[in-house]
């Protein structure tokens, strides 16, 4: 080997089985006959039509009825920059991404290339096709049948193609049948098995792909992220009550929320989220939304929310992090959680890392969301800082009528409704709720509101400290953001520097 010659790499290219046989044209019937194989576990469609953006019955199709593992597309995330092409997991169905090589159904004769057969060869000898295969460790070309008769094309490209790699490279080009080469591309990208979900309509070509019979219209234009026991179900109550506002419908098992980017749902594709959402009588003035309160803190959320929602506008409800984590923590004992109901709340927040893996995931879930700053960090790398809007959560219960009025604003929806005559204060509860006929209130679940003992001193001591750090991020972080200062913050920041 000559010095300074890196020592072989393998890349792994799916060429055309034609290469591997004579050139001779085989009629589909007798495929087997001639040891052609035919049952690869690999598939492809018409024009990309369903694999992405993705078409779930196709999917089910491919495999109920033929067993298919294996399909690919120029299409994920877009066709260009081809550099940029990934693959995706769906529905157990291994998706890998396919190059293009040059060469279409009107490019069958060597003179009549476009630009020349010069063109060609240099794309073959040195330029995009040789770079393509350089690039990318796994390639896969497929070419239109119109390619292998006449001058065939096909054949010329790939063969000149391969001499030429081993003529100028050490490159060792192999090939796999498409179940070891999907195996084999997921090893070398395991981060690519999980999809990001975009949204079909903002992209011409992916519009086009898309079935006729699908809209993107059923999308909301607002989150409520959460986090979780902030009031987001009391915010999520008085925005229903909007007459230009409309929730999801509720989950069977989730209740008000979808929970989609957060979790297993995701994997269900966008035509399942899709399903949550009326189709909007007006869609210029309806403003649709969901509440998912774990989608504050789970780390993927705002990437794929932002992938499918680029333009939407998000709400987040912020209370003192000691009272959430304490109200997260009665939550689960009211739940029957053991280990909240063997533990006192004290125990678990100041649990030390050798304590069990129970208590310390239960501590994790109180104390891990209420580090805000940290959070809307993330959510701020994928929206601008004017889509987000923090809601004081201890104004929501005491003014929601002025919270109300802000979200409108921010929203944008017009006319500003008018809360007051809406909402009514339940003394039994403590709480504000939704006034209906009769002058009767209208308040949420038997759970929400629920009565529990006073956060212990000792204990708000420990949190007050141990979010303070926490909480001045929180402050500088909104002061460059230009939004106010919830008044629970100003108030702990207050208390916790006189002590």
């Amino acid at each position: 080997m000559a010095p300074g010659i890196e020592p072989p790499t393998i890349r792994s290219v799916a060429l055309p089985p034609e290469l591997q046989l004579p050139p001779i044209l085989i009629v589909p019937f007798s495929l087997q006959e001639h040891g052609i194989p035919i049952d690869m576990g690999y598939a492809v469609a018409p024009h990309h039509s369903g694999v992405y953006p993705v078409h779930s019955q196709l999917y089910e199709a491919w495999k109920s009825v033929w067993g298919i593992k294996v399909t690919s597309t120029e299409e994920y995330p877009h066709l260009r920059p081809a550099r940029y092409r990934r693959g995706f997991i769906h529905n157990g169905i291994q998706v890998l991404p396919r190059q293009t090589c040059g060469l279409f159904t009107h490019t069958i004769f060597y003179n009549e290339y476009p630009g020349g057969s010069k063109e060609l060869d240099k794309s073959i000898r040195g330029g995009e096709l040789f770079l393509t295969v350089l690039l990318n460790p796994i390639s896969i070309f497929m070419t239109h049948l119109s390619n292998y008769g006449n001058d065939r094309l096909g054949l010329y490209t790939f063969e000149s193609l391969v001499k030429f790699v081993q003529c100028w490279t050490n490159l060792r080009l192999q090939t796999l049948p498409p179940v070891q080469l999907a195996e084999r591309y997921f090893q070398i990208f395991p981060d690519e098995r999980d999809p990001l979900w975009q949204n079909p309509c903002h992209d011409k070509r992916h519009k086009d792909i898309w079935s006729k019979e699908k809209t993107c219209d059923r999308l909301p234009k607002f989150l409520i992220i959460g986090p979780q026991k902030t009031g987001t179900t009391a915010l999520h109550s008085f925005l229903s009550i909007h007459p230009a506002i409309t929730s999801s419908f509720p989950s069977p098992t989730t209740f008000e929320e979808i929970q989609f980017f957060s979790g297993a749902n995701y994997h269900n594709g966008i035509d399942w989220y899709m399903d949550f959402f009326p189709f909007p009588s007006n869609v210029s003035t309806d403003f649709m939304f969901e509440k998912s309160a774990n989608y504050f803190d789970t780390e993927v959320a705002p990437k794929r929310a932002a992938a499918l929602l680029p333009r939407a506008k998000i709400l987040a409800v912020l209370i003192n992090p000691a009272d959430r984590a304490y109200s997260w923590y009665q939550h689960q004992r009211a739940h029957q959680d053991p280990v909240a109901l063997n533990h006192t709340f004290h125990e678990v927040v100041t649990a030390g890392a050798s304590a069990p893996r129970d208590l310390l995931a239960l501590q994790r879930h109180c104390l891990n969301p209420g580090a805000y700053a940290i959070h809307l960090d993330r959510w701020l790398q994928h929206y601008q800082a004017s889509q987000l809007h923090i809601v004081d959560g201890a104004l929501l219960r005491s003014n929601p009528v002025l919270v109300m009025e802000g979200i409108q604003r921010f929203l944008g929806v017009t006319p500003i409704f008018n809360y007051t005559q809406a909402l009514m204060y339940d003394d039994s509860k403590g709480f504000w709720c939704q006034r209906v006929e009769g002058g009767r209130a209208k308040c949420l679940g038997k759970s929400k509101g629920r009565k529990y003992p006073e956060l212990s001193s000792e204990s708000r001591a420990f949190l007050a400290e141990y979010y303070h750090e926490h909480n001045m991020d929180l402050l500088r972080l909104l002061s460059r953001l230009g939004q106010p200062l919830p008044s629970w913050l100003r108030q702990e920041l207050q208390s916790t520097s006189w002590s």
